[in-house]
């Protein structure tokens, strides 16, 4: 299993829907994953810490699983199949060695560990398929060809303080 935080929430300009990325810890390499708008805003929400007048559908769940003796340890994206990715809860029970597994979509499970703050983990196989390496940002090129420019000044400002300008002076009188 591989441990990953969320990157950012995206939104689409050709649908309806969102893009959570998910980050793995001690890499650059994302899962972007297709969500609702709906999903998108519950994990937002929370994220930014925005207080709501009522309970969300996974505030609702967080409080049942509380309620029922229940906590999260964390969440697991374990597979993707046919081009769906498939989730699941692992919950302790108290009294109970064993977690329970419970499937569920990626978008309510990572809304759930917000809320829970717990784990989020992707199955290594989901991430070697379908996990994306981020294409350099405009910004960091730029900024690379400017520490180029700013290199090339700095040996021209080593050749300059080796000048002796009064040497040029005498040579005018």
């Amino acid at each position: 299993m591989i441990e990953v935080m969320i990157d950012s929430i995206r939104i689409s300009l050709v649908s309806q829907y969102r893009i959570v990325l998910l980050r793995e810890i001690d890499s650059e390499r994302q899962l972007p994953i297709w969500i609702g708008p709906c999903e998108a805003d519950a994990i937002t929400i929370e994220l930014q810490d925005v207080k709501v007048a009522r309970p969300l559908t996974q505030d609702l769940l967080k409080n049942v699983i509380a309620e029922l003796g229940g906590t999260v340890s964390h969440v697991l994206i374990k597979e993707l199949n046919e081009s769906v990715f498939h989730a699941r809860l692992f919950i302790n029970v108290k009294g109970e060695r064993q977690a329970r597994e419970i499937d569920c979509r990626p978008s309510d499970a990572i809304a759930l560990a917000v809320r829970t703050k717990v784990p989020i983990f992707i199955a290594e196989e989901v991430m070697d398929v379908a996990g994306v390496e981020p294409e350099p940002d405009m910004q960091e090129v730029e900024n690379g060809a400017i520490d180029a420019e700013v290199g090339k000044l700095d040996a021209f400002s080593d050749f300059l303080d080796t000048l002796d300008f009064d040497d040029f002076d005498a040579e005018d009188k």
